[in-house]
């Protein structure tokens, strides 16, 4: 197993993992409200922080598998290098937004370190309940300086997207390769 394998192992479990502890305590959290007339106070806090840890990641996570979707018809219509060029425009954009995001990030950790200030329910710094933002920008920056590299050197066409009508009729119909103008009856 690569480096590179083992580093997306690492990002799939701790996505799944995230995702099973807001399940079981929010499920926890109804049982106890509702059957006991009781509950954690921190319990929604808690969520709200591994939502952020969440959504952060799996942006990045979205790049790395081409789940993201957009409107790319125009593109299409484009010759291939046409569609490289937008392709690195449109990475290029993303690289900036991902840059900006991280500096202004970092720039929000470092003051809630300066400050102290602990979250609201849960007896921790929220600069450390918010690393997820630099983390979660950078992972982000690391997944497009990737597909920009890609694109080019000639290994993708653009800007990878998901085609969930591509998908979709290739589920229906059971062809690898569907061609959405021919109608089979």
């Amino acid at each position: 197993m690569t480096i590179r394998s083992l580093l997306h192992r690492l990002e799939e479990t701790i996505l799944a993992l995230i995702m099973a502890a807001m399940t079981i305590l929010t499920f926890v959290q109804v049982v106890l409200r509702y059957g006991f007339n009781s509950g954690f106070l921190w319990a929604l806090e808690a969520n709200f922080y591994l939502f952020g840890w969440l959504v952060l990641l799996g942006i990045a996570y979205g790049v790395r598998v081409k789940a993201h979707i957009g409107v790319d018809a125009i593109v299409r219509l484009l010759p291939s290098r046409g569609q490289r060029w937008v392709g690195l425009l449109v990475v290029a954009l993303a690289i900036t937004y991902a840059c900006l995001m991280l500096y202004g990030s970092w720039e929000y950790i470092d003051r809630l370190h300066i400050m102290g200030v602990e979250a609201e329910d849960i007896p921790v710094e929220r600069w450390v309940l918010s690393l997820c933002l630099p983390i979660g920008f950078a992972m982000l920056l690391y997944r497009l300086l990737e597909m920009a590299w890609r694109i080019a050197t000639g290994k993708s066409s653009g800007y990878e997207l998901a085609d969930e009508a591509h998908d979709a009729i290739r589920d229906v119909a059971g062809d690898e390769n569907p061609d959405a103008t021919v109608v089979s009856r």
